[in-house]
């Protein structure tokens, strides 16, 4: 019988390989050595269908939403309403209502001014200094008119959690007072937790945040696709470890049990240490929350959302602040402070509805935590995806290539089912969220490729190829490619070419203060132009990265003043940023920068790429330093760095040389420069500038200390805002004293990307 079986598939040798493709595909997708975005879109669509087939759709009677909502705000008016009104809707609830613990997901960032007890006490301090009735009569008013404390004496030793937020932007700006972290950094093992991390946040004023007992981030964790899916219960904030809203309202009903690390690992591996679970320890009882690799859990919908999902109970918060409640109508609940009105823009889109409430998610959070359920996406879940697509890759190429069709496609549609079942019962019977798109689409390819094998498809026309570059390059350049197609190939060549990496900077200013629709119409207007700049160099657009435009020079179509383009479409587009921030001058907008970071050398140019999708790009060395490049333009100060490559083959531009680098994964030193302008275009003053910064330059490598600050007390006179020479001044400084070392080469390093 084996040695029956071994013939068989000796004769379908072929069909086993090509059966065996897609698995390769699949590891490769999994090891993220061939990033397949359209599988893991996949399976957000498998997990959000599961996640709506399995929701409870039952009402939670303990958590209750006080929702500042629509009619709320025609009847009490606009937010940010009165401290005075929270303060009398706090006392309400805690005194006439006796809840449990009451959440704020709104945040109270500034003084509440809408007393008007500071111009009181302007006037008292000032023209009406000599009115004693006037003082009196103001010292007996204050204390109702101060809301703030009115407000801060209603949270006052009652189970109150504030909510707040955290930021991530390249100035770390920070505002509002945060409350102590969760996790004491005492209760790591020495290392790093991989939590969501950010640089900046927005708190509470000091006032309210000393009056409540807790507080904590409202913040949510939006995936790829637009979507919010999980909450962090822990998040990293200047090294330390800071609760969720959810966290802190359920550790206030606990009565705050002490928060500790539970370890997926005996001992720490690598950087970072992992966590399995965060654990809630009071005494001898221990509470575990499982979280994933971002210390982070999957958001357990109770149902479609907002006031008719009719998973939680929403009170009108002006109904509440009424009294229209009976007493104790909302005795031992968890109540929420939240909105659902659109103008205050807490809505979200959920896998369970496009406009969800952000306040029903912390909710849900809650809610689970309650029930000690949870849904979460286990740190092993790589090494279980690749089990599961080794297993089932290699039972089918066994099978499928000895089977007649309709055999091997039950056998298909029966193993498809095993993987759906297994995916399913892990979900509903453990809470665990596993990884299925890419095992589906490996075995239906695997059927399709088995029943389709020996189908060749005919070769395309070399026209048809040349058109096929329309994707990829300017029209003009197709037009040159029709004449000759022969000569044109997709297939990945290696040659010299120059690329350029221009990151736009600012982007997130502008983000706080325009409406999404604003931002991305300026968005696609800067794309736009930058675009059309790099095509009227006859420049290839590699791709778009977020705030990033990459491209290059010199393929498909030959260019030998390749270099000479790339840098003259780089000074263009710094005029084209100088036009647009004239018009945010005009109209009272931040600015926005770029960074731009060219490099001319040998690297690969092809279309590459999986079956789902491809693109014709570049890849190599060469495309590494134009990117490390363009990172190190913020730290001197200038808008373009270009390699020493690309400085040599474009000589029609006075150039400015930077320094000499090592940046990351390159050992061997190399001299940078940024284009000043078109050669004998420079102004007189430039040309001098440039003279004086070279003699400047060579003194500091022949580390004359003594003339190298004397020229650059010159060029500091002539150029005071420039970063290039401050950050010189700062190393001579750290230099001078130090004794001749002629093993030194005045180079930089750079260890960071």
């Amino acid at each position: 019988m084996r040695q029956r079986l071994h013939l068989l598939l000796w004769r379908h040798r072929g069909r086993a390989a090509i059966t065996l493709l897609p698995l390769v595909f699949g590891l490769l997708h999994i090891a993220d050595v061939l990033h397949l975005q359209v599988l893991e879109r996949l399976d957000n669509i498998i997990y959000d269908a599961r996640l709506r087939a399995t929701m409870p759709r039952t009402l939670d009677e303990r958590i209750v939403i006080v929702d500042i909502d629509e009619k709320s705000l025609e009847q009490v008016g606009h937010w940010p309403w009165g401290r005075d009104k929270l303060a009398a809707l706090a006392r309400e609830l805690f005194e006439r209502q006796q809840v449990a613990v009451l959440g704020f997901d709104v945040l109270f960032a500034e003084a509440d001014g809408s007393s008007g007890l500071a111009r009181l006490e302007q006037l008292a301090q000032g023209p009406l200094r000599g009115q004693p009735a006037f003082r009196e009569q103001l010292a007996r008013l204050a204390p109702s008119l101060d809301h703030d404390a009115l407000f801060a004496r209603a949270l006052q030793g009652r189970p109150a959690v504030l909510g707040y937020y955290f930021t991530s932007d390249r100035d770390g700006r920070t505002r509002g007072v945060l409350p102590a972290p969760a996790l004491p950094t005492q209760r790591l093992r020495g290392l790093p937790l991989p939590a969501t991390a950010w640089n900046g946040y927005g708190s509470n004023i000091p006032q309210l945040a000393d009056a409540a007992p807790a507080a904590g981030f409202f913040n949510s964790i939006t995936d790829d696709d637009g979507i919010v899916r999980s909450l962090p219960l822990l998040a990293e904030h200047g090294g330390k470890y800071y609760e969720s809203l959810a966290l802190a309202m359920f550790r206030t009903l606990l009565d705050q049990p002490e928060v500790y690390p539970d370890y997926a690992r005996p001992t720490p591996q690598g950087t970072h240490d992992t966590l399995r679970s965060v654990v809630l320890r009071q005494g001898s009882h221990e509470l575990a929350l499982p979280v994933d690799d971002r210390l982070a859990t999957l958001i357990p919908f109770r149902g479609p959302g907002d006031v008719r999902g009719g998973s939680f109970r929403y009170l009108a918060a002006s109904d509440v602040l009424a009294g229209r409640l009976a007493p104790n109508e909302l005795q031992g609940c968890a109540v929420l402070v939240g909105s659902t009105a659109q103008g205050l823009l807490d809505l979200r889109a959920t896998p369970v509805g496009r406009a969800y409430p952000g306040v029903e998610t912390h909710a849900n959070m809650l809610s689970a935590f309650l029930d000690g359920k949870s849904i979460v996406r286990p740190e092993y879940a790589l090494g279980f995806d690749a089990a599961q697509l080794l297993g089932t890759g290699l039972l089918l190429a066994l099978v499928l290539p000895v089977l007649p069709a309709l055999s091997a496609m039950l056998v298909t549609a029966g193993v498809v089912a095993v993987l759906v079942g297994l995916n399913l019962w892990l979900y509903l019977a453990q809470g665990l969220v596993l990884p299925l798109a890419t095992v589906l689409v490996m075995a239906v390819l695997a059927f399709t490729l088995n029943m389709v094998y020996g189908y060749f498809v005919e070769s395309r026309s070399k026209r048809g190829l040349a058109a096929l570059f329309g994707t990829y390059v300017p029209p003009e350049l197709v037009d040159e490619m029709v004449l000759r197609p022969e000569k044109y190939s997709m297939q990945a060549t290696s040659q010299e070419l120059t690329v350029m990496f221009c990151d736009m900077r600012g982007f997130t200013s502008l983000s706080e203060q325009m409406e999404p629709v604003q931002l991305q119409a300026l968005l696609n207007d800067v794309f736009s132009r930058l675009t059309r700049t790099i095509r009227s160099h006859r420049g290839t657009i590699d791709k778009y990265m977020g705030d990033c435009v990459m491209a290059f020079w010199g393929a498909p179509v030959a260019t030998p003043q390749h270099a000479e383009l790339a840098v003259r479409a780089a000074l263009d587009m710094q005029e084209a940023v100088d036009q647009v921030n004239a018009t945010h001058r005009a109209r009272g907008l931040p600015e926005i920068g770029i960074g731009i970071g060219i490099n001319t050398g040998v690297m690969c140019v092809g279309d590459m790429g999986s079956d789902i999708r491809r693109s014709y790009t570049v890849i190599g060395d060469a495309v590494n330093l134009a990117s490390r490049l363009e990172g190190l333009s913020k730290h001197y100060g200038v808008r373009t760095v270009a390699s020493e490559s690309t400085r040599a083959q474009a000589p029609g531009f006075a150039w400015q040389e930077l320094d000499r680098v090592r940046v990351k994964g390159k050992l061997q030193a190399v001299a940078i420069y940024s284009p000043v302008a078109l050669h004998g275009a420079e102004t007189l003053q430039q040309a001098e500038e440039l003279d004086t910064w070279q003699q400047c330059l060579a003194a500091f490598r022949a580390q004359d200390w003594s003339q190298c600050a004397t020229l650059l007390t010159q060029l500091k006179h002539v150029a005071p805002a420039r970063e290039l020479y401050r950050l010189y001044a700062t190393r001579l400084q750290a230099l001078q004293g130090r004794a001749l070392d002629p093993d030194w080469d005045g180079a930089t390093s750079f260890d960071t990307k």
